[in-house]
């Protein structure tokens, strides 16, 4: 019940079942689980699942498992000859008795394990089956082979774990037809289990649903793209080099070249499969990948997500509502942490909703001033909108926002400035913006 569902025990218990003590999860119960999913559809809202495939944790029984010890800094280098030791291999769900699925798992169904039971041990062991001494193969050679993260690692190489998988994932779309997935961990799992899982859920979904991947290379963006073609475009990854631009922009501060903010990115080369974030439950403070982006910057970090035609914006939580929580710092002391609400983040929302459509034109032409125009269209009536942005003094940029917009006063729906701007009779104005701020201006 405490687990947060990334140490993931039996996938087909959503909160139904008395297992590890418990029938509900952390969240609730299958039916609020189900009511929760109808709510949102009625409100209009899509609901994409976040799906764990990498490992299973809390195995049921033991069994005796051959394995080789490994390196944990190069997991291709053995330091052990092949010995067994008794492993949490066996997952036989006795508190579901095999409704919804029958499927045993056992060692041929795990690549690695990470403690001997009888010898009270840790390590990564790599366990020596059918399908091979080694790992599977893998996009990019980080620890040399990134297979193992944690728990008994899946074998996607054994054909029935892969079936299992397929019927598993027809269950949960039958069940509550969610619109799209996010997949934990794909940088641990071989591509081609992707490309053939996803075509089977949408068979059966009979559309495409959208899919997005977390696979956390913050400056390797060659091993993104790898993984896009690897996968054949079908899913989106979350923009893990933008965020790191994001990040140390906002270190940086005046010294960093705003013209840059995009060079290396994901959004940059595929924005058509690129999830843009400013923080996530990984980057935030005491978290396993601390990254925050600065409060200052946020602001100007939206706006750069939200009211341009590249990516797919995800708004972290957060950032919208705020946040409270104790965990430790690195020497185990706890530590308070209060996230506040990002501000002018619903404005901006708003901003993309009514305003930030048709022709995009940049003038990134400034290490310390940057803006960019939609010239809105004829679709959605009085959009149209100029974004200038500074990371150092007070800006003002020519901005071209088309001859559409002639004649047309505009202002700074985020009330950072009180100026108001005509646009002229070839589609310019003078748009400002202060220090350290953005500012959206849009018709009056």
């Amino acid at each position: 019940q405490d687990s947060r569902g990334y140490d993931v025990y039996d996938i087909y218990d959503l909160g139904e079942f008395e297992q590890k003590g418990t029938i509900r999860t952390r969240y609730g119960t299958k039916e609020e689980y189900l009511q929760a999913v109808e709510t949102l559809k009625k409100a209009g809202i899509q609901v994409y699942v976040d799906v764990v495939v990498n490992h299973l944790s809390g195995a049921d029984e033991v069994e005796k498992v051959k394995i080789r010890k490994v390196n944990p800094e190069n997991r291709n280098e053995f330091i052990s000859d092949s010995y067994d030791i008794e492993a949490y291999t066996k997952f036989t769900f006795p508190g579901r008795n095999n409704k919804y699925s029958s499927f045993i798992w056992d060692q041929q169904c795990f690549s690695g394990v990470d403690y001997a039971n009888d010898t009270k041990e840790t390590g990564i062991y790599s366990i020596q089956n059918q399908y091979g001494d080694g790992w599977e193969e893998m996009i990019d050679e980080e620890k040399g082979n990134f297979d193992y993260l944690m728990g008994a690692d899946i074998e996607f190489r054994n054909s029935a774990v892969r079936e299992e998988f397929k019927n598993w994932g027809a269950w949960y779309w039958n069940l509550i037809k969610f619109d799209g997935v996010r997949m934990d961990a794909v940088k641990h799992i071989t591509p081609g289990f992707f490309a053939e899982w996803l075509d089977h859920i949408n068979h059966v979904a009979g559309k495409e649903l959208f899919a997005v991947g977390e696979y956390w290379a913050p400056e390797q963006l060659g091993r993104l793209t790898k993984f896009i073609e690897a996968t054949g475009g079908r899913m989106s990854l979350f923009d893990a080099p933008l965020h790191h631009n994001f990040f140390t922009a906002s270190k940086a501060g005046r010294d960093y070249d705003l013209t840059t903010i995009f060079n290396g990115s994901l959004v940059e080369t595929k924005p058509l499969l690129s999830v843009t974030i400013i923080d996530n439950h990984d980057t935030q403070p005491l978290q396993a990948l601390e990254a925050p982006v600065e409060v200052w910057f946020k602001p100007i970090a939206y706006a750069l997500i939200l009211l341009r035609e590249g990516g797919y914006p995800c708004v972290f939580y957060p950032d919208l509502y705020g946040a409270s929580y104790v965990d430790k710092d690195c020497n185990g002391t706890d530590c308070e942490i209060h996230l506040p609400p990002v501000e002018h983040l619903e404005k901006l929302l708003t901003a993309r909703k009514v305003y930030a459509y048709g022709i995009q034109r940049d003038c990134f032409n400034h290490a310390n001033c940057i803006a960019w125009s939609r010239e809105g269209d004829e679709e959605h009536e009085n959009s149209a909108c100029a974004v200038v942005m500074s990371n150092g003094e007070e800006g003002l940029k020519d901005v071209e926002v088309g001859k559409r917009n002639a004649g047309h006063t505009f202002i700074d729906f985020l009330g950072n400035r009180e100026e108001e701007v005509i646009v002229n009779e070839d589609g310019w104005g003078n748009f400002s913006c202060n220090g350290g701020s953005v500012s959206v201006w849009v018709r009056k």
